[in-house]
């Protein structure tokens, strides 16, 4: 066994101990495969973790950047109150065409406010509208405008909020400062910019499963803007 079929086995060990199948979920991840939406929604085991660290939060008010399907926006959603709510952004029309769909089949449709557009301009739109502050902010979209996402995160961002960035290991890329890949530099200039900034406390965690080498940032905003 190699080891990413070890990975991908232990990711199902505790998926079926600890993330039991959700038809709902799974009619998702049908949906956006028969759609053609690349399969890069995140894992269950980090579907639930984002739910329990929102949970943990006491989110009431979420902001995603990057909905692809609406995976992680359902469970994002699932782990709010009754009138608490998600902010989603995606600028594929295609992906939010099918995100809409998923987000009406999981009984979340009254949570979610789902836009579309290119990200700079409908966090543009949020903090004109005076939107926010977001408890907790989820960027998992074009990992080349990370550290602009970064700059809108704490904008729309309290004290105590959580900023976690998807992707950030990618393979073990990131420590390639050479890398012609604009995704690894986006990543890397992200993670320069939280290490950076002194209103924020963070870490990384590197993770393997059935989504390969990868990792998350956590960032705790730890002082007022």
């Amino acid at each position: 066994m190699d080891n990413f079929d070890k990975w991908t086995a232990v990711d199902r060990y505790f998926t079926n101990l600890l993330v039991p199948s959700d038809p709902v979920l799974d009619s998702v991840l049908a949906a956006n495969a028969a759609a053609g939406l690349p399969p890069i929604d995140v894992s269950p085991n980090q579907g639930k973790l984002l739910h329990l660290l929102a949970r943990v939060q006491g989110a009431r008010n979420v902001l995603e950047i990057g909905t692809l399907g609406g995976y992680s926006t359902i469970w994002l959603a699932r782990a709010l109150p009754q009138d608490g709510r998600v902010v989603t952004l995606e600028a594929d029309l295609k992906h939010a065409e099918v995100a809409r769909a998923n987000i009406q089949r999981a009984g979340v449709a009254d949570i979610v406010e789902l836009r579309t557009g290119l990200a700079v301009d409908t966090l543009a739109q949020l903090e004109a509208e005076g939107r926010g502050p977001f408890d907790l902010i989820f960027i998992d979209a074009d990992k080349p405008s990370n550290p602009e996402y970064f700059a809108w995160a704490l904008k729309l961002s309290r004290q105590g909020s959580l900023i976690i960035g998807d992707n950030v290991v990618r393979g073990g890329a990131v420590l390639d400062e050479a890398s012609d890949d604009p995704s690894v530099q986006g990543v890397r200039r992200f993670c320069e910019l939280i290490a950076a900034e002194p209103r924020v406390s963070a870490t990384a965690i590197q993770t393997v499963g059935s989504k390969g080498y990868d990792g998350f940032s956590i960032a705790l905003v730890t002082d007022e803007r």
